[in-house]
């Protein structure tokens, strides 16, 4: 069964602008599909890098304390060392949910959201909730819902 409730995963939506902190200007890596996917459903949503400039020829926002106010809920796409830190940087700037793609979360990280009241997604890939979902994601989707693994 998943950690994380269905009702979870929706109020993560609910927000008027999202982040993906660690986007990449490699159009093959998560970052950079998270990015793009998002835009495609028309979410207004925000690369953050600490070193590009552009991304798919948006500007890049250096870090958390760079993004506009309204965003309330983040994606992170960063090694789980670094996790922690950005976490941390939402708290201070009021971000209220963070979805940690897979390979981004550690136990550090997600214990200082949790004390922080900020709500926390991990073990799932965000792709296989962005509708329409779409190639190797929708499979992926349907054998989770087969075995009982995705999000009730």
């Amino acid at each position: 069964m998943s950690h994380v409730s269905r009702e979870t995963i929706d109020g993560f939506f609910t927000t008027d602008a999202y982040a993906v902190i660690g986007v990449s200007a490699n159009q093959h890596k998560f970052g950079n599909i998270v990015y793009r996917t998002m835009k495609e459903k028309e979410a207004v949503v925000y690369p953050v890098h600490t070193t590009l400039d552009t991304v798919e020829g948006d500007r890049c926002y250096r870090s958390v304390a760079d993004i506009p106010a309204g965003v309330r809920s983040v994606i992170t796409v960063v090694p789980p060392a670094v996790t922690t830190t950005i976490v941390r940087e939402c708290a201070a700037k009021g971000i209220t949910h963070i979805w940690m793609q897979p390979g981004s979360e550690s136990d550090e990280a997600i214990a200082v959201a949790a004390g922080a009241g900020i709500t926390v997604i991990h073990r799932e890939c965000i792709l296989m909730f962005l509708e329409p979902v779409k190639s190797v994601h929708a499979f992926h989707r349907f054998v989770n819902k087969v075995v009982g693994k995705y999000p009730k």
